[in-house]
Formats: C-alpha cells, structure tokens, sequence
C-alpha cells in the first residue's frame, strides 16, 4: 500500500511540473505575441500619420526623421514600446516601407515590415 502512494505522489509531481512548464511556455508566448501586435500597430500609425501629412513625406525617412517632430515623436514611441526596438523607414516616389526590428529577452531577433503606397 505504502508503494503504492509514493508511485501516485510521483505521477502527481510529475503531472505538476509538466503544467508549471506549459505555464511558463504560454507566457512566453503571449509576451511575444503581444510584441508582434505593438509592432504592427505601431507601422499602421507611422501610415496614418504619413496619409494625413502628404506633404512631407520625405520628412519621415530615416535620415530626415530625427529633424522632423512628428516622426521623432513616433520613432521614440518604437523605443519605448518594443524591446531594442529600432525603425527603418524609405520612402520612394509614395511607395513607403517601414521595417520594424527588436530582439525578445531570450536573443531572438524579429522583424514586422509594412509596405504601402500614398499617393
């Protein structure tokens, strides 16, 4: 009977360990989920911000945008919303890209890239 309990004990331990590491793994995964939904967020403003400023596109390049408030605000907003975040924006003839970079706790670096064009 005694061996019979500590077999149970150990199934139920087991059992447990095995949920506390699909705990931890479920949160992993929201955490980066919840990074990729910022990121993509975040290239849909930079878009709406553009559209509704027409005139300036070439302000939010990448090597304009520190010169230019809007862009400036909103690039700041990448490096505060996403780990190591960092923008990279080209615009060609109305054609916009927008590629969005930042690496998670664990080393993996990712990537959200937004084309659109504004004419």
């Amino acid at each position: 009977m005694l061996i019979e309990v500590l077999v149970s004990v150990l199934l139920f331990s087991v059992g447990v360990l095995a949920l506390v590491g699909l705990q931890a793994n479920m949160n992993q995964a929201q955490g980066a989920a919840k990074v990729r939904t910022d990121a993509s967020y975040l290239a849909t403003e930079l878009t709406g911000l553009m559209w509704s400023d027409k005139a300036n596109l070439s302000n939010y390049t990448t090597g304009n945008c520190d010169g230019y408030a809007r862009c400036k605000a909103w690039k700041a907003k990448v490096t505060q919303a996403l780990p190591n975040g960092v923008a990279t924006v080209s615009v060609i003839a109305g054609d916009i890209t927008i590629l969005i970079t930042w690496s998670l706790p664990d080393g993996a670096s990712h990537q959200y890239l937004s084309e659109t064009s504004i004419s």
